[in-house]
């Protein structure tokens, strides 16, 4: 009898080992999986004040958790609601990154107190490429950058009064000020149908152009009511070009008054070459003049009187 329970003590005292050594491992894998976070927590960039900023005391961590109501929640299961928080939070930073060239996402831009409003608001765009590398429209869709949109005279010269004026700018780069919602491309549904006039300038009178051209856009001295869509000055290394855009590439009538305030907004010589280019063209034949530059050309002059 005594045998028999000294044998139970023994299965006991197994049982117990293996659920100590069991616990034991358990604790250990717990307790690597602290150190994995531990040390990944660490890894992280230090956030710090930037300059100044009113820096706190402490740092401070906002968190997000979300569960299935009614389900029991393990400790476990809030570690893991954490790790997922983090994943996620840094795919919607990514995101919202993505997003950020969207101005459909952005809260609309309206005049401030006291200011003196513009009739359209207008986007300021930026883009600069390899010369002589062919540009597909969604590898240049990818290029163009979106420097600010503004609704107001004061906010336009906010934003103008940092720029870069165009003869500063180096190698094949572009300003682009648009119409908000029409982007600075051939196949944008405001430009698809329209075409642009363009003045091809030497070095030196980039600059002074494309002020007078943006200030008579702006000031809505054209007089063609919602046909004008932007204007764009080009730097190149020999030439610098302006041009400025139109939605309608048809309307000869429309066309030709925005070509005469150009010639007079800028005070162009008489003899000035301007060249009319459909957008049309210019994706059948990027870099080319189309025919309907000769058409503007030959078939105008005659008939507009235009030296």
């Amino acid at each position: 009898m005594n045998n028999k329970f000294d044998a139970l003590k023994d299965d006991d005292s197994g049982d117990h080992d293996q659920n100590e050594e069991n616990s034991t491992q358990k604790d250990g894998e717990k307790e690597k999986t602290e150190r994995d976070k531990s040390q990944s927590s660490s890894k992280r960039k230090a956030v710090v004040p930037g300059p100044a900023e009113h820096p706190l005391q402490y740092n401070y961590t906002f968190w997000y958790s979300r569960r299935t109501p009614g389900r029991p929640t393990s400790s476990q299961d809030h570690d893991q609601n954490e790790e997922n928080s983090t994943q996620k939070d840094g795919e919607k930073e990514k995101t919202e990154r993505d997003k950020s060239q969207s101005s459909s996402k952005r809260k609309a831009v309206v005049p401030g107190p006291a200011e003196h409003p513009l009739q359209y608001n207008y986007t300021f765009w930026y883009s600069r490429r390899t010369p002589g590398r062919p540009t597909s429209s969604q590898s240049y869709e990818q290029n163009i950058k979106q420097i600010g949109t503004f609704a107001s005279v004061e906010q336009f010269w906010r934003f103008y009064s940092h720029m870069v004026r165009p003869g500063d700018l180096t190698g094949h780069s572009d300003f682009h000020l648009f119409k908000e919602g029409i982007k600075p491309m051939w196949e944008d549904d405001a430009n698809k149908n329209g075409g642009k006039w363009i003045i091809r300038l030497r070095k030196g009178l980039a600059s002074r152009c494309w002020e007078n051209l943006i200030l008579a856009m702006l000031g809505e001295q054209f007089m063609v009511g919602e046909e004008i869509c932007g204007a764009v000055v080009s730097v190149r290394f020999q030439e610098d070009i302006i041009s400025i855009w139109n939605k309608t590439a048809s309307d000869q009538a429309t066309t030709a008054r925005i070509r005469d305030t150009l010639r007079r907004v800028l005070n162009l010589p008489p003899n000035t070459i301007m060249e009319y280019k459909t957008h049309t063209d210019s994706i059948k034949m990027p870099g080319r003049l189309g025919s309907q530059r000769l058409l503007f050309q030959d078939l105008w002059k005659p008939r507009l009187n235009v030296p």
